[in-house]
C-alpha cells in the first residue's frame, strides 16, 4: 500500500469522526433527545430549562469536552463506582505510555527506518510505499539497529514503572472501597452448592443441621435457592400482569397527583410485607415472601453468618471430605446474583466449561473466513487474479485506494460485531454465579478472540497468501512473526482508524438509542419517554478494544512507528468520550438532604471493586513480552547480534516483574483480608449496628421479587384515590411518614420531582426519617433498589 491509499483511509475516518462529533454536540441539545443522552430520569427536568427557539441549540460547540475535562476522579468514583475509575485509569495509562513511545519512536526509530537503505531513491511522500517507514527498510547488519533496541528498553521500562504504580494505587483504592462503602451483605453471606440429597429431610433442613453442627457459634440463618424455570417465570409474569390489570381501573386517580406534584399518591399507610424467619424486613421491597416455599428447592443456598470474618473462613475452608459436596464461595452482591445459574448442578460445571471452550475455539476457526477475505482485499494483485471482472474497476486510482486502504478494516469491524453477544452467551452457559463474573468472562473471551483474529490470523494468513508457506516448527514462530508483522502494520493502522476513531464517535453518538428514539417519535408517533431506559456499561466490548489497541501499539511501535500517533489520538479521544459518558446532572431527592449524581448514559448496577485491572495488567505484560520476542526475531533476521543479546535480559526481567506483581497485588483482588474484615466487625459491634445488619441480611438475597417500579405503581394506584400526599415543604420534625413494628411505607416517585424543595432550604429534622427499625422505601421507575446502609 502506498501513502496516498493510506491517506485516503485517514481522510475518510477523520471526516466521519468529525461529522459525528459535531452532530453529537448539536443533537444533545435537542429536547427530544434528552432521554437518549441524559437518561429518562432527567428528561423532564432538562426540558424545563431548554429554550426551543435558541440558536445555540443548532450550532456545534465543544462544551461537552470542557465538562469532561473538568470532571475529577472523585466525582467519577461517586458516579460510576470503582469500575468506572479503573476503566478510565486504563485510558490514562495508555495515553502516558504511548506519549513516551510517540517521542522515542519519532526521534530515534522513524529516521533510521526511512533512511535505512542508503542506495534507495526516495520518491515523493504521497507516492512512497508504506514499507519504507518500517524496519523492513533497514539493511541487514546495520549498526543503527541499536536505536530500535534502545527504544524497546525505554518503552518496556516505562510501561513496567507505570504498571507498578497503577497496580499499587488501584489496590489501595480497592481496600478503601471495601472499608468505606456501605455495609455489603455479601461480606456476611456464603453461597453453598452441591448439597447432598437426602430422602429423610429437605435441602433446607440439611443446611440448617450442617451449619448448626459445624459452625454453631457463627451461623445465623440461611435462604434456599429455588428452581426458577419456565413455569416459575410464567407464574411471576402472570402475577405482574394481574397487578397491572387490577390497578388499571383506578389509574386515572393517580395521574393528577403525578402531574401536579411529581409524586404518585404518597401516603402514610403501611405496606405490609410478610416477615422473614427472624422477623425483620429491610433492604428490598419483597412481594409474597412465602412464594418460594411452594417451588422446588435446588441444591444451593445462601448461608448468613454473624461476622464477616466467619463468612470468609467458611467460604475458604473445605467443608466436607468429598470436595464435590458442600462447596462454598463468598456470595456476590444481591444485585449481582445471576439467579438462573445457581440452580445448575455443581457436577455439570466442568462439562459446561469444556463445552464452551470447544465452542469458542470452533467459533474462532469459523471466523477465519472473513479474516481471509479481508487479507484478500489488502492485496490488489491477488484480488484481480481471483475476480478478473473487477480489473477495469480496480484500475481507477481512487477505487483501488478505497478497496485496499479502507474497505478491509470495515469488513473486519462489521464481522467482529457479532463476537461480543456470542461470547456473552458462552459465558452465561458456562455457569457464572454473578452478572459481573459473566461479563468479566465474556471480556476475556472477546479479548482473546480479537487478539487472535485481528493480529495473529491476519499476520499468518497474509504471510500464507503472499508467500504460500507456513512455519514448520515452533522455533520458527519468532522468525515468521518478524517477517510478517511489518508487512501487516499498514492494515493495523487503518484498523485503528476505522475501529478506533469511528467507534468512539459512534459511542458518544449512541447511534442505536438515537435510531430507536427517532423511530418511536416519527414512525410510531409516541412523544413520551416512558419506554426509555438506562444501560449498564459494556465492559465486555470496550475493555477488549482498548487492550487490543494497546497490544497493537506495543508490538508494532518499533517496527512501524507511524501507528503510534494514530493510537495516541485514539486514546486521547477515548479519554474525553468516556468521561463525557460519566458526567452527571443534579436532582433533588425528596427524602435526603444531599444531591445525588446520575450518569448521562450508563448506570452502575453492581460493583466489582476493580476486578478488571488484573486482566489489564496481564494483557500488557503479554504485549510487552510478545513485542520483545518479535524484536528478537527481527534482530536475528537483520543479523544484529548485539541487539539480540540485549533483548534476552529484557524478556527475563519483564517476566520477573510480572511475577512480583502477581505475588504482591493479585491476592488483594481475589479475596478480602482478614485484618480489614475483623476491624469492620469490631467497629460495627461497638457502634451497635451489627443487630440491624443481621435483620437486613435475609431480605437482601430473596429470590422472587416484583420489580420495584411495578410494586410502587400498584401501591400508588391502590391508595392514591384515598389519601393525598403531603407536601415535602410542610413536613415538620416528627410528622414525617413513618411506620413501626417491621412494616414499611412505600413512596412512589415516578420521575424527577419538579416540586422538590431546594436543598439549601431544607433544615435538619425536616427530611423524612425512620425510627425503631422501620423503613421508608422510595421507589423510582428506573428500578433503583435500595442498598443496605
Amino acid at each position: 500500500m502506498n501513502v496516498s491509499a493510506f491517506l485516503t483511509s485517514v481522510g475518510i475516518n477523520t471526516g466521519l469522526c468529525a461529522v459525528l462529533l459535531m452532530l453529537y454536540s448539536i443533537l444533545r441539545k435537542q429536547p427530544s433527545n434528552v432521554n437518549v443522552y441524559f437518561g429518562r430520569r432527567l428528561a423532564s427536568m432538562h426540558s424545563t430549562h431548554s429554550n426551543p427557539f435558541s440558536l445555540e441549540r443548532f450550532v456545534p460547540s465543544p462544551s461537552w469536552i470542557v465538562k469532561a475535562w473538568k470532571t475529577n476522579e472523585e466525582e467519577i468514583l461517586g458516579i460510576g463506582g470503582m469500575d468506572a475509575v479503573v476503566f478510565l485509569r486504563m485510558v490514562v495509562f495508555s495515553i502516558r505510555i504511548f506519549s513516551i513511545a510517540f517521542v522515542i519512536c519519532f526521534l530515534l526509530v522513524l529516521p533510521v527506518n526511512y533512511y535505512g537503505k542508503e542506495a534507495i531513491h526516495h520518491k515523493r511522500i504521497s507516492s512512497e510505499q508504506m514499507e519504507v517507514f518500517t524496519i523492513e527498510n533497514v539493511k541487514e547488519g546495520s549498526r543503527w539497529l541499536w536505536t530500535h533496541c534502545l527504544a524497546l528498553y525505554i518503552i518496556t521500562c516505562s510501561a513496567c514503572i507505570l504498571l507498578y504504580f497503577e497496580y499499587k494505587s488501584i489496590s489501595q483504592m480497592r481496600l478503601a472501597h471495601i472499608t468505606g462503602s456501605p455495609t455489603n451483605p455479601s461480606h456476611f453471606t456464603v453461597l453453598v452448592r452441591a448439597l447432598p440429597w437426602s430422602s429423610e429431610e429437605s435441602y433446607s433442613d440439611s443446611v440448617k443441621r450442617f451449619f448448626t453442627n459445624y459452625h454453631a457459634s457463627n451461623y445465623l440463618s440461611h435462604q434456599m435457592v429455588y428452581r426458577s424455570g419456565r413455569v416459575q417465570k410464567l407464574m411471576t409474569d402472570a402475577e405482574k400482569m394481574y397487578m397491572v390489570i387490577k390497578a388499571a381501573s383506578i389509574e386515572q386517580n393517580c395521574k393528577p397527583s403525578l402531574m401536579q406534584h411529581g409524586l404518585c399518591g404518597q401516603h402514610a399507610d403501611s405496606f405490609n410485607i410478610l416477615p422473614s424467619e427472624d422477623g425483620s424486613v429491610s433492604g428490598k421491597s419483597v412481594v409474597n415472601m412465602d412464594m418460594g416455599k411452594s417451588t422446588k428447592e435446588s441444591a444451593a443456598a445462601f448461608v448468613f453468618f454473624k461476622t464477616r470474618y466467619a463468612a470468609l473462613v467458611a467460604a475458604q475452608v473445605l467443608q466436607f471430605s468429598n470436595p464435590m459436596l458442600w462447596v462454598t464461595n463468598l456470595a456476590p452482591e444481591p444485585h449481582d446474583v445471576y439467579w438462573s445459574n445457581l440452580c445448575i448442578p455443581y457436577k455439570q460445571l466442568w462439562i459446561r466449561k469444556i463445552g464452551t471452550l470447544v465452542a469458542t475455539i470452533a467459533f474462532m476457526f469459523v471466523f477465519l473466513i472473513p479474516v481471509t477475505l479481508v487479507q484478500g482485499l489488502t492485496q490488489l494483485d491477488q484480488l484481480q487474479q481471483t475476480f478478473p471482472f473487477l480489473r477495469g474497476l480496480l484500475k481507477k486510482k481512487y477505487m483501488s485506494q478505497l478497496v485496499t486502504g479502507y474497505l478491509p478494516s470495515v469488513v473486519l469491524i462489521l464481522a467482529l460485531y457479532i463476537v461480543p453477544p456470542v461470547m456473552m452467551l458462552f459465558s452465561a452457559v458456562e455457569g457464572s454465579i454473578s452478572r459481573s463474573g459473566r461479563k468479566r468472562s465474556a471480556c476475556c473471551k472477546v479479548l482473546y478472540f480479537t487478539i487472535w483474529n485481528v493480529f495473529f490470523v491476519n499476520v499468518f494468513t497474509g504471510s500464507v497468501i503472499s508467500q504460500l508457506n507456513v512455519f514448520s516448527s515452533v522455533k520458527d514462530i519468532p522468525t515468521q512473526l518478524a517477517k510478517a508483522v511489518p508487512r501487516q502494520v499498514t492494515f493495523f493502522t487503518t484498523y485503528v482508524l476505522s475501529s478506533g476513531w469511528a467507534s468512539l464517535a459512534c459511542e458518544v453518538m449512541q447511534v442505536f438509542a438515537l435510531s430507536c428514539n427517532l423511530f418511536k417519535r416519527f414512525v410510531l408517533r409516541k412523544k413520551d419517554d416512558s419506554s426509555s431506559g438506562t444501560l449498564s456499561f459494556p465492559y465486555h466490548t470496550e475493555v477488549p478494544r482498548l487492550l487490543l489497541f494497546g497490544f497493537l501499539g506495543f508490538t508494532c511501535s518499533i517496527l512501524a512507528p507511524l501507528i503510534v500517533p494514530f493510537l495516541w489520538v485514539y486514546f486521547v479521544l477515548a479519554y474525553f468520550v468516556y468521561r463525557n459518558q460519566s458526567l452527571f446532572f443534579h436532582f433533588q431527592c425528596s427524602y435526603r438532604m444531599c444531591l445525588n449524581k446520575i450518569l448521562n448514559v450508563y448506570v452502575s448496577k453492581y460493583e466489582t471493586g476493580g476486578q478488571l485491572w488484573p486482566v489489564v495488567h496481564n494483557t500488557t505484560i503479554f504485549s510487552l513480552v510478545l513485542s520483545q520476542i518479535i524484536a528478537l526475531g527481527v534482530f536475528g533476521i537483520k543479523r544484529s547480534p548485539v541487539a539480540s543479546g540485549f533483548t534476552f535480559p529484557l524478556i527475563i526481567c519483564t517476566l520477573l516483574f510480572n511475577e512480583y506483581c502477581r505475588q504482591r497485588f493479585l491476592p488483594i483482588f481475589k479475596t478480602n483480608a482478614a485484618e480489614i474484615l475483623i476491624e469492620m466487625d469490631r467497629k460495627d459491634e461497638q457502634s451497635g449496628k451489627m443487630e440491624e445488619i443481621h435483620r437486613q441480611l435475609r431480605a437482601a438475597y430473596y429470590q422472587f421479587t416484583v420489580a420495584s417500579h411495578e410494586l410502587c405503581k400498584f401501591e400508588c394506584l391502590s391508595h392514591g384515590a384515598k389519601k393525598s400526599s403531603p407536601d415535602p415543604k410542610n413536613v415538620k420534625p416528627g410528622n414525617e411518614p413513618r411506620q413501626q413494628n417491621g412494616s414499611q411505607t412505600v413512596h412512589c416517585n415516578l420521575d424527577v420531582e419538579k416540586s422538590s424543595p431546594d436543598p439549601k432550604n431544607v433544615k435538619p429534622g425536616n427530611e423524612p426519617r425512620q425510627q425503631n427499625g422501620s423503613q421508608t422505601v422510595h421507589c423510582n421507575l428506573d428500578v433503583e433498589e435500595n442498598r443496605m446502609k
